[in-house]
């Protein structure tokens, strides 16, 4: 198993969906931002402001990051976890 190391802070955790459909979405503010080794499996996608990445009981968490996209692209590209 493959893991990156990323400073995070939790932003939206995603908890599932009600009766009509509707995401069910816990928003987190004011954490600090901690540095964690995340399995490169977990990861979802990666955009400008937020790592998406699956959690436990089938919820997926939206992480903020630190570093900027095009840090972490690199850093993904430069361990060959980059296709094209």
């Amino acid at each position: 198993m493959k893991f990156i190391s990323v400073r995070v802070r939790s932003a939206i955790v995603m908890h599932g969906y009600t009766d009509d459909n509707q995401e069910i979405v816990e928003e987190i503010r004011d954490e600090a931002f901690v540095e964690k080794l995340v399995a490169i499996e977990r990861i979802q996608s990666v955009s400008e402001k937020y790592l998406l990445v699956n959690s436990s009981h089938g919820r997926v968490m939206y992480w903020e990051y630190e570093g900027g996209f095009a840090a972490l692209k690199a850093r993904l590209d430069s361990a060959g976890l980059l296709i094209g």
